[in-house]
């Protein structure tokens, strides 16, 4: 009897299959957990472990590094956070977990170092306290962002729960132009798609522009996978991720290295894998891209205008609209180009490697900035890369403050904030209200964009300055 053809899979299916230890009937699998990544708000999931007296399961597959409460400059720390810091560095020593501590030329944000580091790998399972966990998804991984309950499971089994969830392909076809970045594709989708335009789905993304993204542009639009309401972001592994992994420290080595490509290789989404949902976009007529709003989804070109409530479609959304606009002190038509910026932020697990620091410092290089500028890189090793490539004096030059690694102003639980009523333009992922600080007001962009309102004082199209 002729054997029954395998139905077509998704890169997804092949990790989730893959890793199933149990399947329920209510939609649960029990979920095998590759690598957990773990940042300085762990201390209470550890206390849960030390509460039962059960000890961290596999230490080998365990990751620490400081990054949301480090201060990226000279400020003393406040108690609260301090004792955060010491709690992490207690309970590495206790548990024998890897720890890129402070001091460490190492240490970063989590979604930089795991990538840095070869922690990352294809085909892995990856969970972090952190919603942009997704980050991860780049290299070929299923990562996700995991609670503190969920968090304290993984450390004390490996394992994890979780319900299936459906499949979305995002397509660009085509090739961005010159000055649109991984920044402006994210920006370009979600306001296609909408905040909850993936929600329930892990996104792959794919086509022409996508397979022409560095690795650090892949990271950068997985990253933004969770402003469009998805559980994860994935893009499959190829050349390209090969060569940016080969030769990491916890990378696979010599034979070890040669079967992990052989299986590397086969995970790629098969040619006719069905996803649940697909979405489409021509990366060739994309713009760079600036939010005007308190959603990533409420962005526009920096050549378009902020949008008129008048124009909603209905009641509810035209009051809305006009509480967002009256929250971003923003007048209905304004063009976006020529909103005046107070401060410029660059970093975040979002816009801090070293190609994005790059990015800034071409725009800048030979000019001064209008407006007060930060620019905080990744981790330790892209601080120290950049300042081997003369970045830092490109930046000190136009007047710019380079700081040291961590979160720092994207996630404010650092003292790293604005001022209340400022406008700030940041290579963040998140514009909520007082995101950054009370009463700011945050627009999102890429590295060239926001180095371009540093040099203006306001948003200019980056493409004219390149």
């Amino acid at each position: 009897m002729t054997a029954r053809p395998a139905p077509p899979r998704t890169l997804f299916d092949r990790i989730w299959d893959s890793h199933a230890v149990v399947e329920r009937d209510d939609g649960y699998t029990l979920l095998y957990i590759d690598r957990h990544l773990m940042h300085d708000g762990s201390g209470g999931c550890f206390a849960k472990l030390h509460e039962r007296g059960l000890p961290l399961r596999r230490p080998d597959r365990s990751f620490g590094t400081p990054d949301h409460f480090v201060a990226s400059g000279p400020e003393a720390l406040a108690p609260l956070r301090r004792k955060a810091l010491e709690t992490m560095t207690a309970n590495a020593a206790r548990h024998g977990f890897t720890m890129f501590d402070l001091g460490d030329a190492r240490q970063g944000i989590a979604h930089v170092v795991g990538p840095e580091q070869g922690v990352t790998q294809p085909g892995l399972t990856l969970v972090c306290g952190d919603s942009h966990t997704s980050t991860h998804g780049a290299l070929g991984a299923l990562a996700f962002g995991v609670g503190q309950s969920e968090v304290a499971h993984v450390m004390a089994t490996q394992c994890l729960w979780q319900r299936r969830p459906k499949t979305m392909r995002v397509t660009f076809d085509g090739l961005a132009p010159a000055g649109v970045s991984a920044k402006d594709l994210a920006l370009a989708m979600i306001a296609a798609i909408g905040a909850g335009g993936g929600a329930g789905h892990v996104i792959e993304y794919a086509g022409e522009a996508v397979r022409a993204l560095s690795v650090e542009g892949r990271l950068t639009l997985c990253n933004m996978s969770i402003e469009a309401g998805a559980r994860a972001g994935m893009v499959a592994p190829d050349e390209t991720a090969f060569a940016y992994l080969a030769g990491r420290p916890y990378a696979p080595q010599g034979a070890d290295w040669d079967r992990a490509l052989a299986h590397w290789r086969a995970l790629p989404s098969d040619p006719d894998a069905v996803f649940d949902r697909e979405a489409r976009l021509d990366a060739s007529t994309l713009a760079p891209m600036v939010t005007w709003g308190v959603s990533p989804e409420e962005a526009s070109p920096v050549d378009g205008r902020v949008p008129d409530p008048a124009a909603a479609p209905d009641a509810a959304s035209r009051e809305g609209l006009a509480r967002t606009l009256d929250y971003m002190g923003l007048t209905p038509g304004a063009a976006i180009e020529g909103i005046e910026v107070d401060r410029v932020f660059i970093g975040s697990c979002t816009n801090s490697r070293i190609e994005d620091l790059r990015e800034a410092a071409r725009v800048l290089r030979g000019r001064k900035t209008a407006r007060p500028a930060w620019v905080v890189p990744g981790s330790g090793l892209v601080k120290a890369q950049a300042e081997a490539e003369g970045l830092d004096a490109v930046f000190r030059q136009a007047g710019v403050e380079w700081r040291e690694p961590g979160c720092s102003m994207c996630v404010g639980m650092n003292g790293d904030v604005g001022r209340p009523g400022e406008r700030i333009a940041s290579t963040t992922n998140r514009n909520f209200q007082g995101r950054q600080g009370q009463r700011v007001r945050t627009h999102l962009v890429s590295p060239a964009m926001a180095a371009a309102a540093a040099v203006e004082g306001r948003f200019a199209d980056v493409r004219r300055m390149l």
